[in-house]
């Protein structure tokens, strides 16, 4: 082959090489790889618009909405709750009076914890008598009829009859009228039968148990009438409440008693008629008039 030949084919080759490394570049720049000399290390390829330094995998805290770090258990854990559990409630107290309250009475001496007959009033005497039995069943001596010791005596007794609620009006009648007490309206006491009976024109509209003064101060006994009524009276020379009192002799007077409600007859009055029936006086205190009578006697 010729000089010049030679050189020709040198040139040839040479714009050969030129040209085909230009289709190379353009076929790198359509393609977004880039071109590495040869014998270097060969990245991942990374897509477009990402960071070339990729994270660690998340892990299944950090995929939940609002994720923090991850836990380091597969459970919360929960903080114990230190809150005291509530006591029992209070249902009924001294100082009560309802109905309820003559249930627990009637319930209690069914069983021997209570030895009177119930009155409805919540005094010292009922209160000792829960204590007693919560001492027995052994729950807290606190005397308060609580929703504990209420449910453990209803569990252990019947529910009261009638009789066992009010034996009084049940099985006691009041003794024979006194003849003065057979004519117009009158209130008419024994202290035999330790009653008082509203008469009018001789029938009989209710009875009530009532207790009188002690040796020392006795009540007076004789015909009187009634001279005045005070609804909310208060003793002046005793400084004692007199509920309901209707006055028939000096300070003597029909009144009600929640001491009589409470001790019944371990106690005795300064000469009135202690009545113990709240409700029994009330309605009595409603029907009698000024100047109606009463009749004290044996």
């Amino acid at each position: 082959m010729g000089h010049g030949r030679t050189i020709r084919y040198r040139r040839g080759v040479r714009t050969a090489a030129v040209a085909a490394a230009g289709v190379l570049a353009l076929t790198a720049l359509t393609t977004g790889c880039r071109i590495e000399e040869v014998g270097a290390a060969q990245p991942t390829a990374v897509p477009s618009g990402t960071s070339a330094h990729p994270t660690p995998p998340k892990t299944p805290d950090d995929a939940r909405p609002g994720g923090g770090p991850a836990s380091t258990s597969a459970a919360p854990s929960r903080t114990p709750d230190t809150r005291p559990s509530p006591g029992p409630s209070t249902l009924m107290s001294v100082g009560d009076r309802s109905g309820r309250v003559r249930e627990l009475q009637a319930r209690l001496r069914r069983i021997g914890h209570f030895d009177r007959s119930p009155t409805g009033y919540y005094g010292a005497a009922t209160a000792a008598s829960v204590r007693s039995f919560q001492g027995k069943r052994g729950l807290p001596r606190t005397g308060v009829a609580d929703t504990v010791t209420w449910d453990r005596l209803l569990a252990m007794t019947p529910k009261p009859t009638a009789a066992e609620l009010d034996p009084r009006a049940a099985g006691q009648k009041a003794s024979k009228p006194d003849p003065r007490c057979l004519e117009g309206r009158v209130l008419c006491v024994s202290k035999n039968s330790r009653t008082l009976s509203w008469i009018i024109d001789g029938r009989i509209v209710s009875s009530m148990d009532v207790r009188f003064g002690s040796q020392y101060t006795p009540t007076r006994e004789g015909t009187f009438s009634v001279y005045w009524k005070s609804r909310h009276h208060v003793s002046t020379l005793y400084d004692s409440p007199m509920p309901y009192a209707m006055f028939f002799s000096g300070g003597q007077a029909v009144h009600y008693s929640p001491d009589f409600a409470a001790r019944g007859y371990s106690g005795a009055s300064h000469g009135c008629v202690n009545v113990r029936d709240e409700g029994k006086i009330a309605s009595l205190f409603a029907q009698v008039r000024t100047g109606d009578k009463v009749v004290v006697h044996p």
